[in-house]
């Protein structure tokens, strides 16, 4: 069986981490070795990795999701890179599961059923999908679990919640874009990951529980992130080039959630600091015929899982406006 590094990006949560990794030691198919990616925590979180033998990278400050997953990346030394949140807790068979996916399917990313820790019967997350706009959607996001979403498929953008990756797609690809910070880092690699032709594939019998944004726990916080990273997507890739319609109504239909959660100032910041950073980005090379053709999937995909599931209001809003 082949052998297979973990990352574990933490910050300030012991009692997560030493959850993960009593966790890890359940596998069915034991990982060669585990990276602890420390952001700067100031409670016991290196004392928690030690104790479980775990490597700990010790990084001076929160630098963000991304920056940790990346010096994980750095410091993995096996063929096959598991990146794992900090609040997942893995079914023993999730890697076995994994594994066999890719094996059999050829694939070089495989990303498995995610369900709420705190109501197993719904959906957190199975892939990603990304529109013209710059805005994603974790496909089937609070749904009810059901034959719809227990089969195995190709898919394109993975999210890093719990993701196994071949090295080779970080050698093709490169390493996430630090600075998205955190939010939007996976669906921009996921993005480079499509463009570059990797394949792959979402495998239903690989199941975890996510408690969800239990590091970042401030719902204004991540609101922020979210809304920023949205307009940063969408300037790197030069979507506006492709629909400039798109792209603002899908920024401003984006604002609803956080009308509903009572985050709106802060979204509305992440739009400012997000419009201001775009000022100063360097936009990515590509081939803007396949990124068309990759996005306009993505809605097609998108539109046809909110008609079955019942359109939330932003994406009502998107889909009735932005058009095609």
């Amino acid at each position: 069986m082949p052998d297979i590094s973990v990352i574990i990006p933490t910050w300030n949560r012991a009692g997560l981490l030493q959850s993960a990794l009593e966790n890890l030691r359940q596998q069915t198919l034991s990982p060669a070795e585990i990276v602890v990616v420390d952001n700067g925590s100031v409670d016991e979180t290196a004392e928690v990795a030690a104790r479980f033998g775990s490597q700990h990278i010790a990084l001076e400050r929160n630098f963000g999701f991304a920056a940790a997953v990346n010096a994980g990346i750095s410091a993995a030394g096996h063929e096959w890179i598991l990146i794992l949140n900090n609040d997942v807790e893995l079914q023993p068979d999730w890697i076995e599961r994994a594994i066999e996916a890719a094996s059999q399917e050829g694939a070089q990313f495989i990303a498995g059923k995610i369900l709420k820790a705190h109501a197993p019967e719904r959906l957190d997350g199975t892939w990603d999908l990304v529109t013209r706009s710059g805005c994603a959607w974790r496909c089937g996001w609070n749904a009810l679990d059901g034959p719809a979403w227990s089969v195995r498929l190709p898919i394109a953008i993975a999210p890093m919640t719990a993701t196994l990756f071949h090295r080779t797609v970080f050698e093709r690809v490169g390493l996430l874009d630090a600075r998205y910070e955190s939010y939007y880092e996976d669906v921009d690699f996921g993005l480079r990951c499509a463009l570059a032709g990797l394949a792959g594939v979402y495998e239903p019998r690989a199941v975890s529980r996510h408690l969800g944004s239990a590091t970042l726990s401030s719902g204004a916080r991540m609101t922020y992130f979210v809304s920023r990273n949205q307009v940063l997507l969408a300037a790197k890739f030069q979507l506006t080039q492709l629909s400039r319609r798109a792209v603002w109504l899908g920024q401003a239909s984006a604002l609803l959630p956080s009308i509903r959660s009572g985050h709106l100032l802060a979204a509305l910041k992440g739009k400012r600091d997000g419009i201001g950073m775009a000022k100063r980005l360097a936009a990515e090379q590509v081939d803007r015929t396949r990124l068309q053709a990759i996005l306009e999937r993505n809605e097609n995909e998108l539109r046809s899982f909110q008609e079955k599931l019942g359109f939330d209001l932003s994406w009502k809003l998107y889909f009735g406006l932005a058009g095609r």
